[in-house]
């Protein structure tokens, strides 16, 4: 169907948790992306996560803040080039904050968020199922799309399996998470490759998602 004549509705996926299409214009998405390039030169610029195991993550990540590793936080890239992390800017924060009262009402507008972890992904990249707990605070979670459309799997608090719903999350698209579905696990099984937006001009998917580190 054409998207224009069918304007896809928001959509409360669980308790807490909203997907709100389209919630970035063309133009706020230019510079989001335009920012997410700058951010992603060294130092302490995109990177391979390692994960405990030795595995490595297919989606490549720069954050700021605070510098995220499996499964802690700290103030310099330990697990790479060892630099001080990036800042992290108030005009992201502001929009943190627009995006969670816009998708969850006026009382989440008060998160300080001062984390953002920036995952890219090429159309082989995944993201498994997992919980962003390694916060100290239980503020939503804020999750914003750039470029390719992905299957967004959202799940449940207690496993990593069924119950869960498959959400279409394509460029400009916000989804906000919190409250009961604050801790639910959720990944990203499949990239759809080449449906970003000509105009924008991104080869993959970028996700920027912001959190309250409570530290």
């Amino acid at each position: 169907m054409d998207a224009e004549l069918f304007p896809r509705p928001r959509a409360q996926v669980a308790p807490g948790a909203v997907h709100v299409p389209d919630w970035l214009d063309a133009a706020a998405q230019r510079d989001l992306l335009a920012a997410c390039r700058e951010w992603a030169r060294p130092p302490a610029g995109l990177r391979t996560v390692r994960t405990p195991g030795g595995g490595t993550m297919t989606a490549r990540q720069v954050c700021l803040g605070w510098h995220w590793y499996p499964y802690g936080y700290a103030r310099t890239v330990v697990d790479g080039d060892g630099a001080p992390v990036k800042p992290f800017p108030a005009w992201l924060g502001a929009l943190g904050r627009r995006a969670a009262a816009d998708a969850l009402g006026p009382a989440a507008a008060g998160a300080a968020y001062d984390i953002a972890l920036i995952n890219f992904y090429d159309g082989d990249a995944r993201m498994g199922m997992h919980r962003d707990s390694d916060e100290e605070a239980d503020a939503p979670v804020v999750s914003l799309s750039l470029g390719d459309t992905c299957v967004f799997r959202f799940g449940n608090t207690a496993t990593r399996t069924r119950p869960y719903t498959d959400v279409e999350l394509r460029s400009g698209d916000l989804f906000v998470f919190g409250g009961p579905s604050r801790l639910a696990h959720h990944g990203v099984p499949r990239v759809h490759a080449g449906t970003a937006p000509r105009e924008l001009g991104l080869t993959g998917r970028l996700n920027i998602t912001l959190r309250v580190s409570g530290r």
